[in-house]
């Protein structure tokens, strides 16, 4: 049997130096203290550093249809006045339970098709892979995935308890990998898309701890995807892409949803306004055709205007890029830049609708404090050189202060992850990242200052076992 390296050696050869990262699944390991490899833990860091993603991307020879396919699998690290502790689970899903006990693939996913015959496919459900992102409560962290309920866990262990209705929800009622918390209540702004006879955007409010308080129903135009909004003062604000779901083929088990969906840009993009205290509508209107996966922040200026800060691709080439990604060599040319969008929320008007940044990135951050409340220090990955098979290989900030952005490129074959911004009692705050070094097959913890990116990081934590490029994270203090 060959090795762990031996593996990467054979699935990387000719690839670029991140596909090593996915070429084996995570290897899961319990609380291990994390070794300083250069500077210091900074004092005031107290907390956790949660993240989730596809940890495992093959099994039994056989490789998922998509990345958003992937088995979730959650990175913790502790902080404590002892240092750092790591540890990786894989959250134990019904779905992953079937699949690692047969040795095989069982269910459709968000890319692949049911296997087996006509008469089997009818009727089955799409695995929960608990892989998109995460949300820190209380007494527990849970692990969510847009099409179904969350999955709560143990937050210090990470030993899955089971999936979590968090009040009110019904069975595969579907609770988005991105809400939303506003600073000064606590409360958490969520949502689900229902697609079928009606379609429709489920909202929920929820307190503090997760609990839902109050829904509402926004009807959608069309059968359709919405991964993120975002919070902007009074308001939630969707933008509806110009993407249309043929249902027939998923009923059949024909397709999977990926390939189900097709870029229809005549439709153009849908911008929907909603009052965050009401989960009313406030108002309707078109615009030009675009696609975006996620928003920076949003926030009302004092005009009243609507400003929101978003990541925007010109059409939905980038879902044929992430299909591509599970084989370590995407090759569809993608375009993507961070955009600012400005609207008359009350009368539906488009004011202005402008790039920020001529940088390929994605995963757009602020601070907690700034969600939805005004303009922030605004931090991203980046691609140094732009190429269709390379990933994010730095780590930049828009600051609000008259738009100077600072840029972090680490070195050749370096691949960080989503910025995860953490407040601290002096100074600006600190930008912890996931690195990847395709060069030594090793993960690091990388801790860098907020407001000085370009010095590189403070403290460098090395990691038992390579941790895969992962989808979001979120931090929870002492």
């Amino acid at each position: 049997m060959p090795s762990l390296t031996q593996a990467r050696d054979a699935f990387s050869q000719g690839k670029p130096l991140w596909s090593r990262a996915i070429a084996t699944p995570t290897i899961e390991f319990g609380p291990t203290p994390l070794t300083v490899l250069t500077g210091k833990i900074p004092a005031d860091l107290r907390g956790s550093l949660y993240r989730n993603g596809a940890g495992q991307l093959g099994r039994a020879g056989q490789t998922v249809d998509h990345w958003f396919d992937g088995d979730g699998g959650i990175l913790a690290v502790h902080f404590s006045e002892a240092g750092a502790t790591g540890l990786y689970r894989y959250v134990q899903t019904q779905g992953f339970q079937a699949e690692t006990a047969a040795n095989r693939y069982l269910y459709p996913g968000y890319g692949k098709p049911a296997a087996g015959p006509f008469w089997q496919r009818l009727g089955t459900q799409p695995k929960n892979a608990a892989n998109t992102s995460v949300l820190a409560l209380p007494n527990k962290l849970l692990a969510l995935w847009e099409a179904g309920n969350p999955h709560a866990l143990d937050p210090e262990t990470l030993d899955t308890i089971g999936l979590d209705d968090l009040g009110t929800l019904q069975a595969r009622q579907p609770y988005s990998a991105h809400p939303k918390r506003e600073p000064s209540t606590g409360d958490l702004y969520n949502f689900g898309v229902v697609l079928g006879r009606r379609n429709y955007i489920q909202l929920y409010r929820s307190d503090a701890t997760g609990q839902i308080r109050q829904q509402g129903q926004i009807p959608l135009p069309r059968t359709t995807l919405v991964h993120d909004f975002v919070l902007a003062g009074p308001y939630l604000v969707f933008l509806v892409p110009p993407v249309v779901l043929s249902l027939w083929p998923i009923l059949l088990q024909n397709k999977g949803f990926s390939d189900a969906m097709g870029w229809q840009p005549r439709h153009g993009t849908q911008i929907i306004v909603v009052d965050r205290h009401s989960l009313k509508e406030v108002s309707r209107f078109e615009t030009e055709p675009w696609f975006q996966w996620h928003f920076g922040n949003g926030y009302q200026a004092t005009d009243g205007a609507v400003v929101i800060d978003y990541v925007r691709y010109n059409n939905f080439d980038t879902n044929q890029w992430l299909k591509e990604f599970v084989t370590g060599y995407p090759k569809t040319p993608v375009s993507v830049r961070l955009f600012q969008l400005m609207l008359d929320a009350t009368s539906g008007k488009v004011l202005s609708n402008q790039p920020r940044l001529d940088l390929e990135c994605e995963f757009p951050t602020v601070a907690p404090q700034d969600v939805g409340q005004r303009p922030g220090d605004l931090f991203f990955c980046y691609k140094s050189q732009p190429k269709n098979e390379e990933y994010f290989d730095g780590i930049g900030c828009l600051h609000s202060d008259g738009g100077r952005v600072s840029q972090l490129t680490f070195a050749k074959g370096c691949y960080p992850s989503e910025p995860v911004y953490v407040p601290s009692d002096e100074g600006s705050g600190w930008i912890l990242t996931l690195v990847f070094d395709g060069n030594e097959d090793q993960s690091t913890f990388q801790i860098l200052p907020a407001d000085n990116l370009d010095a590189g990081p403070v403290c460098v934590l090395e990691l038992p076992e390579i941790i895969p490029f992962g989808f979001h994270g979120t931090w929870a203090s002492k």
